[in-house]
């Protein structure tokens, strides 16, 4: 079927159905207006609070232009995921800093391949129902506003922690999009839920979040351990704790996460015990070991090099044993600036320990 002759409002509540009968809990509509959004955006980077993720910077206007991006589009079909994989018991895991904390979003197989894969498939589906469907499918894979066009699309609001919540859902889920030059009926943005609520604000455990909706990249552990690729700041390590991939706490605090339910995507479920493995034995990995553990995995995209660093930080973090002491000296030999300055002070922050009175 044509365009021309087609029931768009009966064709958008067939691609929610279809999104869902895909894996997809929620599909929103919206138009490609992000004018809101640009300011807030331009400012944020006028701060340089994106650090060296450069690419945030780049593109020009696609970003926040979608129709720059992909000419001829006029609408986004939004998707969220749930991918909180089952009883990881998080608490268990960061109150013991001899294990390592992995971001959960990370336990499993990475998410963008998972995610462009069913959109592509819903894509497929749309494209039987339509004869000159045009689209191009993301999720995180471009420069794309996915909050903001989540947002207007209904699938929540942008919290005062800077992520998209759900008042049935929390925030423990992936976006990806689906740019498309159908006029479908747009769907109508919910309202903010935060209220006066500060708790993603106070846990944060660097103080990234330096007031409601306002991100520091720079000092967010997710970046100093994923996107940064040079020495982390001495400053800001001890504060880490034993987080070697990403940081959960301030959704882990978010009232509205007593509502997200676990996925039923077995591609998210924990693989190689990452979800509570002791930091010595995640150190000794090889870097053949991490290539082969981390396969499939969006953690292989730091490479062994800032895998390292992030470990020995999370070393140095815990309390004095002679048997971490050991792992990190061992491993001192290891041809990197940057793993052995990292070494070096979780083995000055282990040995200080050690000369501490009880």
């Amino acid at each position: 079927m044509t365009k021309t002759n087609l029931d768009f409002t009966q064709l958008a509540a067939d691609i929610k159905l279809l999104g869902q009968e895909i894996g997809f809990q929620q599909i929103g509509i919206t138009d490609i207006d992000l004018s809101q959004y640009e300011q807030n955006f331009l400012a944020w980077l006028n701060k340089n609070f994106h650090g060296d993720m450069h690419y945030m910077s780049a593109h020009g206007t696609k970003r926040y232009k979608p129709q720059e991006l992909v000419p001829g589009t006029v609408r986004v079909i939004s998707a969220r995921m749930d991918y909180l994989p089952i009883d990881t018991d998080i608490p268990k895991v960061l109150q013991n800093p001899r294990l390592g904390y992995i971001s959960r979003y990370a336990l499993g197989r990475d998410y963008h391949k998972l995610m462009r894969k069913r959109l592509a498939l819903l894509a497929k589906k749309i494209n039987e129902r339509v004869n000159d469907f045009e689209y191009r499918a993301f999720s995180d894979s471009a420069p794309v506003l996915e909050k903001p066009l989540a947002e207007k699309a209904g699938l929540g609001w942008i919290g005062k922690h800077t992520n998209l919540l759900n008042r049935q859902a929390g925030s423990w889920f992936f976006l990806g999009e689906l740019f498309t030059n159908l006029p479908l009926p747009l769907d109508t943005p919910v309202k903010n839920h935060c209220g006066t609520c500060q708790a993603c604000i106070s846990i944060c455990p660097t103080q990234a979040i330096i007031g409601p909706y306002q991100l520091d990249a720079r000092r967010c552990i997710s970046y100093l351990t994923i996107e940064l690729r040079g020495p982390i700041p001495v400053e800001l390590r001890p504060l880490i704790g034993n987080r070697i991939y990403g940081c959960d706490d301030c959704q882990l605090v978010c009232p509205w996460n007593r509502f997200a339910k676990p996925t039923q995507e077995t591609d998210f479920q924990p693989r190689h015990g990452l979800a509570s493995q002791e930091l010595v034995a995640l150190f000794n990995w090889t870097e053949e070991e991490f290539l082969y553990k981390t396969e499939g995995s969006a953690i292989r995209r730091i490479g062994y090099e800032c895998w390292l660093r992030n470990i020995a930080v999370g070393l140095g973090n815990a309390p004095f044993d002679t048997f971490l002491l050991e792992a990190l000296q061992k491993k001192l030999h290891y041809p990197s600036e940057l793993v052995k300055e990292h070494i070096e002070w979780a083995i000055q922050q282990q040995i200080t320990k050690s000369t501490v009175p009880l």
